[in-house]
């Protein structure tokens, strides 16, 4: 039977969590084969450090580090892969490891570039089996494939084998494969790696879409933090195994000041301008692009500085792209 899941128990809750693993440390030199084979050294590494975290019904939550931070681990303890070394975790209330059965048809897992479609068989002939194994009711698996065939844009591909598919479509097809049988919770590994913009658009654009509408809790991971900032309301970012932010991403740029981004246009002779306050980043062909922080110099104050420049046609003032603000916080990270 499965276990009742009350309707306000969190989607899911890890529990001063830690994981360690052992190494064991070889020479590779003649001379230590003796000692390797009777006395090895071993090296204890710590992928996670007293994590906390709870992620409720229907959020979208962008998870996130440099590699080795400890990503895939969480996602292996909470789908039971993994045991944490310390500490507890719930997923939907269950118990990862005792209720792996039951917890497994309320949740759906993609991990990287790996596929469950059958190689040399058509894309609807993996559907298929996927309703057979899973006991998925006939009610549901027509319904969700009627949705994930219309929102995906299946159609087309439904028939064809999947080593003939490009990387975008495969993706597409895992993606429907994994809500075949209607999760409440799907954790997903780098969804849009290797995507052309189209497609990448296009699976963002889905994601979002049952987030929103099914209610579906989404815990995604990606390097990609532009594709992250686009589909999550929330970012949780790990640095060497332990939780070093947890927020939205306003909160995550004023982390590091508010910078902002400003692009002004003169004419192409125009040398850059020298602005009190404002980083000149690349000047090119009368296009000069600038960073400032509105902390120290607000919004209102560089307008009125930009004021007294007659050489100037146009201004346009943006946010500071994320990926530049969590590769500046990484370089922080490494310095300490």
């Amino acid at each position: 039977m499965q276990p009742m899941v009350l309707q306000d128990t969190p989607a899911l809750a890890i529990d001063n969590v830690t994981k360690t693993y052992t190494q064991w440390q070889r020479s590779g030199k003649a001379k230590d084969i003796i000692k390797n084979m009777f006395r090895p050294d071993k090296r204890v590494v710590t992928a996670l450090d007293h994590v906390s975290l709870t992620i409720n019904p229907g959020e979208f939550v962008a998870y996130a580090g440099a590699n080795g931070a400890g990503k895939s681990t969480t996602i292996k303890i909470l789908s039971g892969i993994l045991l944490p070394t310390q500490g507890r975790v719930s997923v939907l209330g269950m118990d990862p490891l005792r209720d792996r059965i039951p917890l497994m048809r309320r949740v759906g897992i993609l991990f990287g570039q790996r596929t469950e479609l059958w190689w040399d068989h058509p894309v609807i002939t993996s559907f298929e089996w996927k309703k057979e194994v899973w006991n998925i009711p006939d009610e549901i698996y027509q319904r969700n494939l009627k949705m994930v065939t219309q929102l995906l844009d299946l159609t087309d591909i439904l028939k064809t084998f999947a080593r003939e598919l490009s990387l975008g479509q495969r993706m597409r097809a895992d993606i429907a494969m994994l809500l075949l049988h209607g999760p409440d919770l799907i954790f997903l590994d780098e969804p849009t790696l290797g995507l052309d913009v189209l497609a990448k658009q296009q699976m963002i654009h889905f994601l979002k879409k049952i987030n929103k509408e099914q209610k579906t809790t989404v815990v995604v991971t990606s390097h990609d933090m532009d594709d992250l900032e686009e589909m999550a309301q929330r970012v949780v970012l790990l640095n060497k195994g332990t939780i070093a932010f947890d927020g939205n991403f306003d909160e995550l740029r004023d982390a590091l000041g508010g910078f902002y981004r400003i692009e002004i246009t003169t004419s192409p002779k125009e040398a850059p301008l020298s602005l009190p306050g404002m980083k000149l980043l690349r000047s090119e062909h009368g296009s000069h692009e600038y960073e400032f922080d509105r902390k120290i110099f607000p919004i209102h104050r560089v307008l009125g500085n930009l004021s007294e420049f007659p050489q100037i046609l146009d201004v346009e003032i943006k946010k500071a792209p994320i990926e530049d603000v969590v590769a500046n916080l990484y370089l922080s990270w490494k310095d300490k």
